[in-house]
């Protein structure tokens, strides 16, 4: 952005907007800002942080470059220090460098070292966690958000320090430049907290009223005034707020160098040089003649040159603590150093504080120094003539070419402020000068206002332009015209001080350079109060670019991410009732939070995502953990486990209103994704037919976010723990129907997607077992279904064990005995479990009441989908087409009679995927009758679509390609209206659907598994009671049959027979 141009929050309008937002509030209480404030950290399963390795870039070439570019910039890119830098350097080490080369490299030297060492500079970083750790804090209640940023200030400059003194190791050139300029951004991140605090989190004090006197003294007049004024409180706010950084980071050497401004021995002020000069060899004319404070000045002379050097350090370090606010420490210093006379400048009234702020008011106490003064010399003269004297003071000094820090020092004392921006080479120092000269100014015109005439002088000098203030009457102006002297000096609003922060002409290049930096423009946007515009440049630079198609992507600088959310929670919190626009607080506010929560995502800091995700709107947070989720689908359990319990610790289970997301919400979008076509991705040289079976894999592992124990800190935790069961075995029961339409090949591979449902179950399962009394009527219904599900998978898996050794067995020629006993128990093992199932009397498999039972509604439908890829006899893709399409559409009608055709009104419609061109979609829709979608279904056999599918599903439609099955992706059954419009799941449909697909094929199982232990010579037992089984008519087993699979099992008998009279043979003949 450039700074030279005139912005848009340079408005003038923007007062009128920060007025509406009552930023100076009363408080009936706050917690003083260094009180030492407890709060818990986020538990050990929410904060996970690795910061001891660094990683070392791997391409030399680069990093030679890298290094010889850093060095070259590091002596060519120093520029003049801030007097407080300059100072300390001075005194301290000569290899000390200037923190102001960290500013005006900032955003050039950090993005060219961001690619190389961005993961040196995470290594090295736990606001991250800390952060999130003081807003959950904050959001438990445990502190007040005021004491949140200052919390969040203490951090920054915590890690800053940190960074920057806490390591011995030396780094090379690259590295320790970039942690400086990191150190040096977290600085300029807790000068924003800071600015923040004061702004918007520190209450109004009020003057006590103890200390109010009458008759009232000018000082008490010029508290009450900015008590009361908002653009002079905004002044007095900004200037302590300068003055508090200032000071910090004298305390920060003091700490790191063990070196202070001030640090003099006793009377180093005294000119002794000058003083041995005049003895010895009397005076030049170039010299002063005599020694008093005031000779320089009144003689035109200069002191010799090591005094008038012993004496501009002084007064630099004079200045330095004046600029941090310290001017006790300042006074001291001149007693200490020979010079009283100048404290006695910089605190008349007998050394009173007389800063026009509450804090000094009750420091001064009810001193009735200041009255007396006023009662007999008039009500404020005193004080207009001391400033009008400190200015006269320091345009003499100036036009004598005095030294810069003195003029500097008397112009601080009656804003004259051309005479104190020339020595302010920092942005912080010009903002200052300026705020506190605008400040002075401003209450020196309302005490004013108590003599006569002088407000209409001060109108019509205010129309005139500087130039003719400056030649015209400034002249003729005395101690009684005050402050007029230096009234168009000042700014008329804050717009107009901000624009000179970036005007060349007034200000050092540094203090232009400054206000381009992102913390500057962040700063004076907070002071301008134009929030709007503040969430607007903080989204402008983290914002993903236009051209970047992943929006899961974080853009920008870390720290401003995390900046800009913990930004918009505190002004949501704090000043959510004031701020005007707040639809822009919540919209881009909302942007903010997103892109640090992704931002966390993606540096595996999964477990602070909850405290943001929270913060969203209900929609966003809901695809925020949806799209994590299905990211994190295939990460290992520990992961897993920090996203579940983020989100449950976080959110609330169920929906409560709808600004909220919540935990089930998020589920269940998670598992109906997990069920959607996706586009089709193959790989060409695997079996397409192969890989797409592969995927009730990936619908699985979605089932795993259920079956985690929620935290015993969360509400209601047993009606959680139940929910979360109901849901997991629901979605279990929707897939095992799937996935055993599509296990019906007598291979040995197990289906990998129902044994991963299983042993994701089994501890949700076991902990049920443990604790039965959360078992609930809806909970045991389909318990039972899993249950049912858990034999019929057990029963598959016992028949494929089998089968492996079958196959195994057949490229022998001759087996061990050891070898066939196996063959012989794994067979006896698979008859015996299939017979347990299929043997079921009180409750047959798969045979429950339907929940929802329509009895007489007009015109309802029943729909089956199914999307599927059509599989031939060898197992391999049949690619659909137009054709296909329509043949198959044609088989699938005639299935059934055309009477039924007619009297169901059964409509088919069969298509290609249009998400993958291998599978078909296939609707079937008829209208519902008694006993097939009215009423309770008592044949559990599906009904008629159930029957139409299934001709499909077993590969023998009559009109279409002989063995052609379809192999389900996805199966649904739902009841419709006449309309067309989905109402209710059919679950009975797809149940009986499972029945005539399922039961007969395992009764032929146990055929196979019978005539093949009867040629072992180890029959079966139950071999007579498997064939009266399917010929009863209690079972209903026949009926499930198809013509093909009573011919199969026809087959089998006699292949039974044929060897059991071949066993009887040999038995007879032996």
């Amino acid at each position: 952005m450039d700074m030279d141009t005139s912005p848009s929050y340079f408005d003038p309008e923007v007062l009128t907007v920060r007025d509406q937002f009552r930023r100076y509030r009363k408080r009936n209480s706050t917690s003083p800002p260094h009180e030492e404030i407890s709060s818990p950290n986020v538990s050990e399963n929410r904060l996970l942080y690795d910061g001891n390795y660094i990683h070392s870039p791997t391409n030399t070439a680069l990093l030679l470059e890298n290094i010889k570019e850093e060095v070259d910039n590091f002596h060519t890119g120093l520029y003049e220090a801030s007097p407080i830098s300059a100072a300390v350097s001075r005194k301290g080490s000569d290899g000390d460098d200037d923190e102001a080369l960290f500013r005006r490299v900032e955003s050039q030297s950090l993005k060219a070292c961001k690619v190389e060492n961005d993961e040196l500079a995470e290594s090295g970083d736990t606001t991250f966690a800390l952060f999130a750790s003081l807003f959950d804090s904050a959001l438990q209640g445990l502190m007040p958000i005021p004491d949140l940023i200052l919390r969040l200030e203490e951090s920054c400059r915590d890690v800053s320090q940190s960074i920057r003194y806490g390591s011995d190791i030396r780094h090379r050139v690259v590295e320790d430049k970039f942690m400086r300029q990191k150190a040096q951004l977290l600085l300029g991140e807790a000068a924003s907290w800071s600015l923040l605090w004061n702004l918007y989190g520190k209450a109004t004090e009020e003057v006590p009223q103890e200390l109010i006197m009458s008759p009232s003294t000018s000082h008490l007049e010029a508290c009450q005034f900015v008590v009361n004024d908002h653009t002079a409180q905004l002044c007095l706010r900004i200037v302590l707020w300068l003055e508090d950084l200032a000071s910090k980071s004298l305390d920060l050497e003091r700490k790191v160098r063990g070196s202070h401004v001030g640090t003099y021995l006793p009377n180093a002020g005294v000119w002794h040089h000058t003083q041995r000069y005049l003895k010895k060899t009397g005076s030049a004319a170039d010299t002063v003649h005599h020694l008093d404070f005031d000779a320089p000045t009144r003689e035109h002379a200069r002191l010799l040159p090591d005094d008038k050097k012993q004496d501009e350090s002084l007064l630099e370090d004079v200045w330095i603590l004046i600029r941090a606010g310290r001017i006790e420490e300042a006074c001291d210093l001149c007693r200490s150093a020979g010079q009283p006379w100048r404290a006695a400048t910089l605190c008349p009234f007998s050394g009173m504080d007389m800063f026009p702020s509450v804090e000094a008011l009750i420091k001064n106490g009810k001193n009735r120094t200041l009255q007396a003064i006023e009662l007999e010399s008039g009500f404020g003269n005193q004080l207009r003539l001391w400033k009008w004297a400190s200015y006269c003071a320091s345009e003499k000094i100036a036009e004598q070419d005095g030294g810069k820090h003195e003029v500097a020092v008397f112009a601080n004392q009656c804003s004259n402020l051309n005479r104190i921006l020339p020595i302010c080479t920092d942005w912080e120092s010009a903002c200052w000068a300026m705020a506190k000269s605008w400040l002075d100014v401003q209450v020196d015109l309302e005490l004013a206002q108590s003599k006569p005439g002088l407000a209409e002088k001060f109108r019509s000098c205010l129309d005139e332009s500087p130039e003719t203030m400056q030649n015209g009457c400034q002249s003729s102006l005395g101690p009684e015209d005050w402050p007029l002297h230096v009234l168009n000096q000042q700014p008329r609003d804050l717009p107009a001080l901000l624009q000179k922060l970036h005007s060349g002409e007034m200000v050092h290049d540094a203090v232009v350079r400054g206000c381009k930096e992102q913390h500057r423009q962040i700063q004076m946007t907070l002071m301008s109060g134009n929030i709007s515009h503040l969430l607007d440049i903080i989204w402008s630079w983290i914002a993903p670019l236009e051209d970047d198609q992943s929006n899961f992507r974080p853009h920008g600088d870390p720290h401003m991410i995390k900046f800009g959310a913990h930004v918009v929670l505190v002004l949501r919190y704090m000043l959510a009732d004031e701020i005007k626009d707040r639809e822009k607080l919540s919209n881009v506010g909302d942007l903010i939070l997103h892109m640090y929560s992704m931002f966390l995502f993606t540096k595996q800091h999964e477990e602070l995502v909850g405290i943001y995700a929270s913060q969203l709107a209900r929609h966003r947070c809901i695809e925020l953990f949806v799209h994590m989720m299905e990211l994190r689908m295939h990460s290992s359990v520990h992961v897993k486990f920090k996203i579940f319990l983020s989100a449950m610790e976080y959110l609330p289970f169920s929906h409560v209103d709808d600004s909220q997301g919540n935990f089930e919400e998020i589920v269940d979008r998670v598992l109906s994704r997990s069920r959607e076509i996706k586009l089709a991705k193959y790989d060409p040289s695997v079996d397409v037919a192969e890989q797409h079976r592969q995927q009730s894999l990936q619908k699985a592992i979605a089932i795993q976010w259920l079956c985690f124990t929620p935290p015993s800190t969360i509400k209601d935790v047993k009606d959680v723990t139940s929910k979360l069961l109901l849901r997991s075995l629901m979605h279990s029961n929707i897939l095992f129907r799937e996935f055993a339409l599509i296990a019906m090949w007598r291979v040995p591979a197990t289906p990998v997607g129902a044994h991963t449902l299983l042993s994701f179950l089994a501890e949700p399962l076991k902990q049920l077992s443990e604790n039965p009394e959360t078992l609930e009527d809806y909970v045991s219904e389909n318990l039972q279904e899993f249950q049912d599900w858990n034999e019929y998978y057990s029963c598959d898996a016992k028949y494929r064990n089998w089968l492996k050794f079958q196959l195994e067995n057949a490229d022998v020629t001759e087996l061990s005995e050891e070898e066939n006993q196996k063959a012989v128990v794994a067979a006896k093992e698979t008859l015996d479990s299939s017979l347990s199932l299929l043997l079921r009397k009180d409750n047959p498999w798969l045979t429950f009441l339907e929940d929802d039972v329509f009895e007489s509604e007009e015109h309802m439908f029943l729909e089956l989908h199914a999307t599927a890829m059509l599989c031939l006899p060898s197992g391999e893709c049949l690619r659909p087409d137009a054709t296909v399409c329509a043949a198959l559409m044609s088989a699938l009608y005639a299935s059934v009679t055309e009477e039924v055709v007619l009297d169901r009104q059964l409509l088919v419609n069969v298509s290609i995927s249009s998400r993958d061109s291998y599978c078909i979609e296939v609707v079937l829709r008829c209208l519902a009758t008694e006993g097939d979608g009215l009423g309770p279904h008592k044949a559990n056999d599906g009904g008629i679509l159930s029957a139409v599918a299934a001709a499909s599903f077993k590969g023998e439609l009559t009109r279409f390609q002989a063995g052609v099955t379809m192999d389900i992706s996805r199966l649904d059954a739902w009841y419709s209206s006449k309309e067309g419009s989905l109402e209710t799941p059919a679950t009975y449909i797809v149940r009986g659907l499972c029945r005539r697909c399922c039961l007969p094929e395992l009764v032929l199982r146990s055929m196979q598994v019978s005539v093949c232990l009867m040629e072992s010579g180890k029959p079966s037992e139950d071999h007579d009671e498997l064939i009266e089984l399917v010929a009863s008519d209690e079972t209903g087993f026949l009926s499930l049959f198809s013509q093909q699979q009573l011919q199969e099992f026809m087959l089998f008998e006699r292949e039974y027979r044929l060897s059991q009279l071949e066993l009887q043979e040999e038995l007879s003949s032996s």
